[in-house]
């Protein structure tokens, strides 16, 4: 009765603030992509572990090994065209109350853990692991891990690599290329250089 009276609550000050009709299509969005959260759920009943969570149209998880798993706190929110894509035994874990934006990507091999609250704009890319380019013959991948803290906000189009750790609080700014140590309750932002570089052209024969 509580949860309930919490949900009428809820509703009748977004009737206020946005009109019955939007509220109703708004809410309607939110309960479908909880059933596709669930779907998920279903599909991976051995390698996700969740409560409530939603994913919106377009969004999906993509899980390719036996040992990989991941973990959702209550009442996470996925935006639409999101992809999160599992292999090698990689163990993602969200915590509770996380939002994640439209078209981001999340590739997990190894370890990718995003703290309680934190909210992530739209286009951002994470990833725990690097092609191994320097050894062509060696096709497996260099793997690290990503630490994501407690109330982080990441501006869109920033990408997070392996061996990264960001602190409680701290804000990404967009567009930011992230690696290494980030400490709590600071603001990161990644500046760099236009470079234009010439170079000549090929000749093309004319016969």
């Amino acid at each position: 009765m509580i949860i309930l009276r919490r949900i009428m609550k809820e509703f009748v000050t977004q009737s206020a603030n946005r009109g019955i009709y939007l509220t109703v299509v708004m809410n309607l969005s939110h309960f479908i992509g909880i059933m596709r959260g669930f779907l998920f759920k279903v599909v991976y009943f051995k390698n996700i572990q969740s409560t409530i969570f939603a994913m919106q149209s377009s969004s999906k998880i993509e899980i390719f090994n036996k040992n990989s798993t991941i973990t959702i706190g209550k009442f996470v929110f996925i935006r639409k065209n999101a992809s999160f894509r599992l292999d090698h035994g990689g163990k993602l874990t969200i915590g509770d109350y996380v939002f994640i934006n439209d078209n981001c990507v999340i590739n997990c091999a190894e370890k990718i853990s995003i703290g309680k609250n934190t909210k992530i704009a739209p286009n951002v890319c994470i990833n725990d692991h690097d092609h191994n380019y320097k050894n062509i013959q060696d096709q497996h991948l260099v793997t690290g891990e990503v630490t994501i803290g407690r109330n982080v906000w990441i501006g869109a189009n920033a990408v997070i690599l392996r061996n990264t750790h960001i602190g409680d609080n701290s804000v990404i700014g967009a567009g930011s290329v992230v690696k290494g140590n980030i400490p709590a309750n600071c603001l990161y932002v990644n500046e760099r250089e236009e470079k234009i570089i010439p170079y000549n052209k090929p000749k093309v024969a004319h016969g």
